[in-house]
């Protein structure tokens, strides 16, 4: 180091040495509780020093440049700063709101639905960190000192210096953490920004690439929105510099990783702008052939559409960017070779994926194509966008065979074998959990052995990638082949084993493909031994309405192929207690699911005796007046079975559950009739029923059943008809006998 260098390193030190004007954190957490609350007003008045001083050192003149932060920008940091004491919100200390600020209140509520559709699609840093500074009499490297020397050159040399200074600057490593809080602890920050405002490219390139690099720290991305860095670089997208135009690009791309910067960058019509940026190559007559792209045309797409991936994890972005006509633009960039560009590319189609109108217009531009071509690229972060992408877009049955009949189920089969990279892991087995949806695309996968190496990825993984995994099972489990498949390659015990955990997602899958297996008798001998019959059931008292629902449907095909279905489920303790009182639940999925149990727990005699006790017929009759068809089907299944035992059918009578049902049969789905007429069917063996039913016009809409092709909806038809004619012959004679024997 020169002699120069030690001078200003211990000059700096002794600044760092003399008092403060504002009390560090750690020096105020040390001192007495009675010192702070005497000292509390003090504090008041050297933090409004410390602005005025900060305002003082940013609105310094160096050469032309331009302050671009205000005191209302400085008083926004000081409040973001307090959010984060707080956790993120603003505690009251004073009094209520006043009456003169209600309207401003008013107006800050009415941005709430704006504020709500920014939420993230991920929640990865969109919790902003909180902030630190080091420590004046921390051990610092001379690179933080030489790097405070450099700032100060920024804020008081010439253009040249300025220059200098800057490429110096460049020289140091700056994604080290030290270096980067060096720039900003000495106010680097505001001078680069300030330097973007200038009429000379030079400075704004060496400003750029400097905030390029530092802006990966999560507190320097934070420092530079509250500083209105990002409407500067927004501009410069605009500018005939390419150069510039990719750095503010990638730079803007660093920046908006949480929610007010992406909010930021649209608010001031970013998002139209990165967008251009895409529209590189159309005026090539070989839209197609990428090597007469000229190639800084292409890095200026590479980096709006780098940009862009970051701002596509907000609603309101991804709606901005599909007006401003991202969709075709980036179609049509998803045809080149270039590895570089097609991972941005890809990687916002992907979060804007979970839009069905950009479904539909990925469907509309032949996107899947391309998807599924770049699945056989050797770069694995290409591989675990495009699987991610069919990840998004295979809720759609058409994309789905779009998939198989472009070739992406064998790619999609053979990645399963590399379990290293754990973030492509679970993009692909997502895409194979979506795509199992078909049977179609479910027979492919049986072709490629993916189901053997599906239940090896059972154990040892992340739950993300557990996910996906059981979810494609229980897709694939559908089918017999596929369940003997899976008990003979031991996926039975880890199944059982994942029933035990927190993970919402991954309950409900591990419910439906453990219920699917139990539609096998061999299987469920195996899990009713594994102890899984009881832990479906304990999920009956999970919090959440899918978990209880999955488990209950899993619970049916159990109980259906159990040796000793009733006494099974007698040896749970409360268990049919448990299961009733859910017919108490708002949600229409519990409901239905809990009623498909009930009719096959009351298959046994015994255990429709003690539901019945537990009250099942006023809450089954109670859910009659319902119109959602799956609910009117299992509660009619419901009904049926409980009437068949002591005078359940009297009480279904006394509490009102017969008229709705007759206006089931009004409803278009043949499941619903067929349920509802052998519902009827049992109801009408009572006479007061049989009245109900007849002045609620049943005999006319039983009467276009008896000709059904379905013979039990036949059977049932035509049985609830004949009890109901019956009655009414005899109510006949017994008025003729009455009029003879009064003669």
């Amino acid at each position: 180091m020169s002699k120069q260098d030690i001078r200003f390193t211990e000059e700096w030190k002794k600044e760092n040495e003399e008092p403060k004007e504002v009390p560090k954190k750690e020096e105020a957490d040390a001192l007495p509780k009675a010192f702070l609350a005497s000292s509390k007003n003090i504090l008041e008045k050297n933090q409004i020093n410390f602005g005025k001083i900060q305002m003082t050192k940013r609105l310094e003149p160096t050469l032309n440049w331009k302050a671009t932060v205000d005191f209302k920008e400085h008083k926004s940091l000081l409040r973001d700063t307090q959010e984060k004491k707080h956790g993120g919100r603003l505690e009251r200390s004073g009094p209520p709101v006043s009456p003169g600020r209600a309207q401003l209140v008013r107006k800050s509520a009415e941005k709430i639905e704006e504020i709500l559709s920014d939420s993230s699609s991920e929640n990865e840093e969109d919790e902003e960190p909180p902030d630190h500074r080091q420590e004046a009499n921390a051990d610092l490297p001379s690179e933080y000192w030489q790097i405070q020397k450099l700032v100060k050159y920024l804020k008081g040399g010439n253009q040249t210096a300025t220059v200098i200074a800057l490429c110096s600057m460049k020289d140091f490593n700056l994604a080290q953490e030290t270096c980067q809080l060096a720039i900003r602890d000495v106010g680097g920050l505001e001078v680069l920004i300030n330097l973007l405002d200038t009429d000379e490219v030079k400075c704004k390139i060496g400003s750029l690439k400097i905030l390029k690099e530092i802006s990966h720290n999560p507190q320097i991305r934070r420092n530079i929105v509250d500083l209105g860095g990002l409407p500067i670089m927004v501009n410069i997208l605009d500018s005939p510099h390419k150069s510039l135009k990719c750095l503010a690009a990638e730079t803007i791309a660093n920046v908006a990783k949480f929610r007010r910067a992406r909010r930021a960058v649209r608010h001031h019509g970013g998002i139209t702008k990165l967008v251009a940026l895409l529209d590189c190559a159309q005026s090539s007559a070989e839209p197609a052939q990428s090597s007469l792209y000229d190639a800084r045309d292409v890095e200026v797409a590479r980096c709006g559409a780098l940009a862009l991936w970051s701002c596509s994890k907000s609603y309101a972005n991804k709606e901005a960017i599909r007006q401003a006509g991202g969709i075709p633009l980036l179609a049509h960039l998803l045809k080149t070779s270039h590895e570089n560009m097609l991972i941005p590319v890809v990687g916002t189609l992907q979060e804007c994926a979970s839009e069905e109108n950009y479904r539909a217009a990925i469907k509309a531009e032949r996107i899947i194509e391309n998807l599924v071509k770049n699945l056989n690229s050797e770069n694995e972060q290409l591989q675990e966008q495009c699987a991610m992408a069919i990840y998004q877009c295979a809720e759609d049955k058409e994309t789905r065979d779009l998939v198989r009949l472009h070739g992406g189920l064998k790619p999609l089969a053979s990645l399963l074998n590399n379990t290293d990279n754990k973030e492509r892991l679970a993009a692909v087995t997502g895409a194979i959990w979506k795509c199992s949806i078909s049977k179609e695309n479910v027979t492919k996968f049986r072709e490629y052995k993916a189901i053997e190496t599906l239940v090896g990825l059972l154990t040892d993984q992340p739950e993300e990638v557990l996910v996906n995994v059981v979810g494609a099972l229980g897709e694939c489990c559908q089918e017999y082949e596929n369940r003997v498949l899976v008990r003979k390659c031991g996926g039975l015990q880890p199944l059982v084993n994942l029933l035990v955990g927190i993970n919402q997602t991954l309950l409900v899958n591990v419910t439906k493909a453990v219920g699917a297996c139990a539609v096998e008798p061999e299987s469920m001998m195996i899990i009713d031994r594994l102890d899984g019959v009881r832990l479906l059931w304990s999920l009956l008292k999970n919090p959440h309405p899918d978990v209880k629902a999955s488990a209950a449907w899993a619970l049916c095909p159990c109980i259906q192929n159990a040796k000793d279905a009733g006494e099974m489920v007698r040896c749970f303790v409360g268990g049919l207690e448990l299961i009733v009182n859910l017919l108490k639940s708002d949600n229409k999925e519990v409901l239905a699911s809990v009623c498909a149990a009930i009719t096959n727990i009351a298959k046994d005699q015994e255990n429709l005796a003690v539901i019945t006790d537990h009250g099942v017929v006023p809450l089954l009759s109670k859910l009659a007046n319902t119109n959602n068809d799956k609910l009117r089907r299992h509660l009619a299944e419901a009904i049926s079975r409980c009437c068949m035992w002591g005078r359940n059918r009297v009480a279904f009578g006394k509490y009102k559950a017969v008229a709705p049902l007759v206006r089931y049969l009004k409803s278009n789905d043949a499941n619903v009739h067929r349920a509802t007429a052998q519902a009827l069917y049992q109801l009408s063996e009572d006479a007061d029923n049989c009245i109900t039913m007849h002045e609620n016009g049943v005999v006319k809409l039983l009467l276009g059943m008896v000709g059904s092709p379905d013979q039990d909806l036949q059977e049932a038809a035509a049985g609830c008809i004949s009890n109901i004619r019956r009655l009414a012959l005899a109510t006949e004679k017994g008025d003729l006998g009455a009029k003879g024997s009064s003669r």
